[in-house]
């Protein structure tokens, strides 16, 4: 019998958030009924790839190399990309099930028009169509070839995240319901996972891996700091 081949998955890293990375991995692998690769994609290991200079309306380090992934896979096979901002509350095999080859990108599509101007740790707030749908990609990365690294190096914020780069109708949709929660911006019931609530949140306007963002989200802030302390739990 051939052993099942793991879903490649890549998070966004930046050094303010490497708490956020590691509780975010940790939660994938506690809930996950298939095998993971999980790669985070760390900018100053990418450096003969990726050489843009960082502007500052970027947020975080992975503002632009979460493009490089299919780039990173050989242009071959499905991966899924997330922010590190994120907590998995469930199965990921759920999403993985979503593929449909169909598409060239499944996304979340959020209607997100934030009202603040300025973001976690001081960084300005971009206002721009489909806002957070680049946060959650399923990538089917044969269909993404247009994402070369001198691509990514050169095309506007503008174009990658509003995904200038693929025609509308090859960008399907994930549940939105179960998948990419955007904390204290939507309204939706937080439900449990079992009782259809979502399986991966997000912290888009600052978690509680910063001091002054502590209690965002309230109840999920206190699961954030549950499974922080489940991960680094000391055993006897």
């Amino acid at each position: 019998m051939s052993s099942p081949v793991p879903v490649p998955v890549f998070v966004g890293y930046d050094p303010h958030e490497r708490a956020a990375v590691n509780v975010l991995i940790d939660s994938l692998y506690q809930h996950s009924s298939l095998p993971l690769a999980i790669t985070p994609i760390v900018a100053s290991q990418l450096t003969d790839v990726f050489t843009r200079e960082r502007n500052p309306q970027q947020s975080t380090e992975f503002s632009f190399t979460r493009f490089l992934v299919p780039y990173l896979m050989g242009y071959q096979g499905w991966a899924v990309f997330m922010d590190c901002d994120m907590l998995c509350r469930g199965d990921l095999a759920e999403l993985w099930a979503c593929r449909d080859d169909r598409h060239a990108l499944m996304v979340v599509k959020h209607s997100h028009e934030p009202e603040e101007t300025v973001k976690f740790l001081g960084a300005v707030q971009t206002r721009y169509a489909r806002k957070n749908w680049s946060s959650l990609m399923l990538f089917n990365c044969s269909r993404c070839t247009a994402l070369t690294p001198d691509y990514v190096n050169t095309a506007t914020g503008l174009f990658l995240h509003r995904f200038e780069w693929l025609d509308d109708d090859a960008i399907g949709a994930l549940p939105a319901q179960r998948w990419n929660h955007l904390i204290d911006v939507q309204e939706a019931p937080m439900l449990a996972p079992e009782q259809g609530g979502p399986l991966l949140v997000h912290w888009t306007k600052g978690g509680p891996w910063f001091r002054d963002y502590r209690h965002a989200g309230a109840a999920l802030a206190a699961e954030w700091f549950a499974s922080r302390d489940a991960a680094f739990r000391l055993w006897d």
